[in-house]
């Protein structure tokens, strides 16, 4: 029995029909079916984050006014997503010369399959080591950080609840811009004078973004953003580790004495969806 399972069977003998649903290989089509129940789990993040943003709209966090460093200049200069779409960019020229390595596999031309798979490895390290760079910053936080309200404070009509996260309105420290708007100005509330004063002193300076509060805001933001970002990143990670090790399969001749680059195909179907969730991520967390 152990012998009949393991026997290859020629697929003409499977089917004697018209056309034969073998024409695909078996490992591509695995490969299909795990990108589509990833696919899932990332539409599932994606639906959390839209409805946790719906529910927050008028407090949640603009990605703009968070992420506008820029590597080697000063952190006063404001480049809003300048950095995340040079990244974007990056992994997107990245899946063409994944395409190019493939084409050159068609055409059995190793030197080609080994110069595209190499510069896409590039790319790939390229966005690694800029999310990390993100990441960074991300957690540090600004020069001045923001205040954290630490007690209810009730000026007026206006009541101030506990966890609020105000940002600093000047360098100077000294007036507050509260996350939510005037109703009939449409611009943030901002308060100078002794009722910042009488909030500051219910409150203390935060810096960055981590797991229990966040500068910039709702600890939902962050909470999304590491989990989101975090769990595409190691699926580049991951694409970066396979197009490594089947670089070196090329370089060795492995899939040219084969006959087919395959690999390289079905490497290039997982480098691809990565490149395509990251165009959602990039723009329902930081362009919506």
């Amino acid at each position: 029995m152990s012998g009949e399972v393991s026997q290859a069977i020629d697929p003409k003998v499977l089917w004697g029909g018209g056309r034969s649903p073998f024409s695909m290989s078996y490992g591509k089509m695995m490969m299909w079916f795990f990108l589509i129940s990833d696919a899932l789990t990332f539409g599932g993040l994606l639906t959390a984050l839209g409805l946790h943003r719906h529910r927050h709209a008028d407090i949640w966090p603009k990605s703009e006014d968070v992420f506008f460093h820029f590597p080697f200049v000063s952190h006063d200069t404001h480049l809003p997503l300048l950095y995340v779409a040079m990244m974007t960019f990056i992994l997107i020229v990245s899946s063409v010369t994944m395409v190019l390595a493939v084409e050159a596999g068609h055409r059995m031309d190793k030197k080609k399959v080994i110069m595209w798979l190499a510069l896409t490895v590039v790319g790939g390290f390229f966005f690694l080591g800029s999310q990390v760079w993100e990441w960074a910053n991300f957690i540090k936080g600004s020069e001045h950080g923001a205040l954290k309200i630490e007690q209810p404070v009730t000026l007026g009509d206006l009541r101030i609840p506990d966890g609020t996260v105000a940002q600093w309105a000047d360098h100077s420290q000294t007036s507050l811009k509260l996350p939510w708007k005037d109703a009939e100005t449409g611009e943030h509330v901002i308060l100078s004078g002794d009722q910042a004063k009488e909030v500051i002193s219910h409150g203390r300076v935060i810096y960055g973004a981590n797991l229990h509060e966040n500068e910039y805001g709702l600890t939902q933001y962050a909470d999304f953003f590491f989990f989101v970002t975090g769990f595409h990143g190691f699926h580049v990670f991951s694409g970066v580790v396979i197009n490594i090790i089947i670089l070196i399969g090329v370089v060795m001749g492995t899939y040219h004495k084969r006959g087919h680059y395959e690999m390289v195909e079905k490497t290039g179907l997982y480098w691809h969806f990565v490149d395509l969730v990251w165009v959602f991520v990039f723009t329902f967390y930081y362009l919506l």
